[in-house]
């Protein structure tokens, strides 16, 4: 599929409407339906620290914007190579893409072992730091620190599945990633709870187990992220066209290294700068929802983990939009890319407004499933119905940003994001959380989502965005 919307992209002028969609939902379907099966899991994931209780499902919660801050700058690094790549695919430059894989790999190795140093100096405080609970300080800062000690190796997985994806490849890595799920809640089970007798389906079995509780939980994701990543990295570097290794001219790559860093620092870097703010605004708005007490953040991580359904293949359909346009602009095809930009973004909003319909009549339920806490359940459908009236224009902002990014245009995306996340949500959530509690900052978030994803519609429409690739890969 890769190689045939490859040349498609590269080789076919003149395609209708209808083509560019069926080629957007064939790129995009694997990512999505990977998303879905992630989210299953992670459901699961919940359930099981969930059945451990209110106390630790909200020490995973305190922490868990602070990891999306973390991960989200890493990605943010990724994805000024991948773009890169997407580019040289587009202009079959295959030298210059596995030039750009070798240097970002050892560029993420580096940059990955200097945040994980940084988060490890920090996981003893970070819990205090945002106002949790003393009773679950010590959960949260171990699950923090088992989560970001692995970074250097388990997120050299994600630089290559967005490096493949970027070749046009969506399907292996969305296979892997799905199995990466099954893996972890596989490892999990004998990770969380202690060894003894269980009943599935009415057959009952004994299972051995560990017992570390909430630290079981990080490290059953580790152990399968490390697995993925090894297989990952092997399907890159042996299996892959543009990017598998291959001799390179010595001379050439010294040439060309440089140049790369310095392309990607300045597509990462706003981008950088966007994942912060974000992420940002997401650990300030733990700090002020963790003074409402344990059951209130539970139910924030709770309502945060349903919600993914909803926007997750939102993500999926960002991916799509980066590598279309990513490969389109390579092959000096503006239009084609602005068309791919426009097709993607309003197939995410269509999708996420009706996953957000399904989910306002079925929250309750999937409530019930992560959380025998009945006062959690009950706060956690209240503060998320609503926060789905905004779910299109969430969509819009997360498929948009991908097609922005694939342009190479990162800086006015990242401004956007900035002013709407800091001057509407945390503005707002500080205002409003005081009076009405949980709810005020789940109100505040349905307001930005729906600014922000204004916004970026606004950027798509009238931005100058085609104009951000000033060079073709083959000139640099």
């Amino acid at each position: 599929m890769a190689k045939d919307i490859t040349e498609i992209i590269r080789n076919n002028t003149g395609l209708s409407f209808w083509s560019k969609a069926g080629i957007a939902v064939r790129m995009s379907l694997p990512a999505m339906l990977a998303q879905l099966t992630t989210i299953a899991m992670e459901y699961i994931d919940a359930a099981m620290v969930g059945s451990l209780g209110a106390n630790a499902s909200a020490s995973i919660g305190l922490v868990s914007s602070s990891l999306w801050l973390v991960e989200g700058v890493i990605f943010a690094m990724i994805y000024g190579f991948s773009v890169q790549i997407s580019h040289s695919v587009g202009a079959n430059d295959e030298e210059h893409s596995q030039r750009i894989f070798r240097c970002g790999l050892l560029f993420s190795l580096v940059f990955n072992a200097v945040i994980a140093l940084l988060a490890f100096l920090i996981s003893s405080h970070l819990p205090f730091w945002l106002g949790g609970d003393p009773a679950i300080a010590k959960d949260a800062s171990t699950y923090f620190l088992v989560m970001t000690v692995v970074l250097p190796i388990t997120r050299i997985g994600f630089y290559c599945a967005s490096c493949i994806q970027a070749t046009g490849n969506m399907k292996t890595p969305a296979i892997l990633e799905a199995s990466m799920c099954i893996l972890d809640i596989i490892f999990n089970c004998f990770m969380i709870f202690p060894s003894g007798t269980k009943t599935f389906l009415g057959i009952s079995f004994y299972l051995p187990g560990a017992g570390l509780g909430v630290a079981g939980a990080a490290w059953g994701t580790a152990i399968a992220e490390f697995i993925v990543t090894g297989i990952m990295f092997y399907i890159a570097v042996r299996r892959t066209r543009y990017i598998r290794f291959k001799k390179i001219a010595r001379s050439a790559q010294h040439q060309s290294f440089h140049i790369i860093i310095k392309k990607a620092l300045k597509l990462a870097a706003p981008a950088a700068a966007q994942q912060v703010a974000i992420s940002g605004a997401m650990v300030m708005t733990t700090r002020i929802i963790a003074p409402l007490g344990p059951v209130s953040v539970a139910a924030n991580s709770f309502a945060i983990t349903a919600e993914s359904v909803c926007y997750m293949p939102g993500f999926g359909l960002q991916g799509a939009a980066s590598t279309l346009v990513g490969q389109s602009l390579g092959a000096q095809k503006k239009d084609q890319a602005k068309s791919f930009a426009w097709i993607c973004t309003l197939l995410g909003m269509i999708i996420m407004a009706l996953l957000g319909v399904i989910m306002y009549f079925l929250c309750p339920y999937v409530f019930r499933f992560l959380t025998p806490d009945s006062a959690v359940q009950k706060l956690a459908t209240t503060v998320l119905r609503i926060e789905l009236l905004a779910e299109p224009f969430y969509g819009a902002s997360i498929v948009a940003a991908g097609a922005l990014r694939g342009a190479g245009d990162t800086l006015v995306p990242s401004i956007l994001s900035f002013v709407s996340i800091w001057g509407v949500r945390v503005t707002l959530a500080f205002l409003l959380v005081g009076t009405y509690g949980l709810k005020g900052a789940w109100i505040a978030m349905a307001i930005e989502l729906t600014f922000r994803g204004l916004l970026f519609l606004a950027r798509l429409k009238f931005g100058k965005w085609q104009k951000s690739l000033a060079e073709t890969p083959s000139q640099v």
